[in-house]
Parts: C-alpha cells; structure tokens; sequence
C-alpha cells in the first residue's frame, strides 16, 4: 500500500480549519478523509514553524540594507 503524498496547499488548508476550532479535529479529518493524528501532526508543525515567516522578512531587510552599504 502505498502512501499518500498531500501537497502544501492542501496540508495549509486543513491546518487553518483545524485553527479556527469551528470543527473539531475528528470532522476536519473525516472531512477531508485523512487520519485525525495527521490533522494535529501537521497543525503541530505549522505553529511551530510559524515564526519563521516573520525571520524571512528580516533577513530580505538585512540583504537590502547591506546592499545600500556596498
């Protein structure tokens, strides 16, 4: 059997449901059709990785402030 592979859109948009929290992850999950542990796997690993949208906005910053430099 083999695995499914889902694209990032799709995991980002089960991942923005899942934070509204108007469903809860079982729905979100039998919605979609995937595993209810998978929802909250990948919720998991978007909030972690959050803050990484906010550091790639500085460092583009940096480049262009050292480029004014040189």
């Amino acid at each position: 059997m083999k695995r499914k592979i889902f694209s990032s859109a799709f995991k980002t948009k089960v991942v923005l449901e899942a934070l509204k929290e108007r469903d809860s992850v079982k729905d979100i999950a039998l919605k979609h059709k995937i595993h209810p542990q998978q929802v909250s796997n990948w919720k998991r690993e978007f909030t972690s990785k959050a803050t990484l949208v906010f550091d790639s906005g500085k460092r583009s910053k940096k480049s262009e402030a050292e480029q004014e430099r040189d």
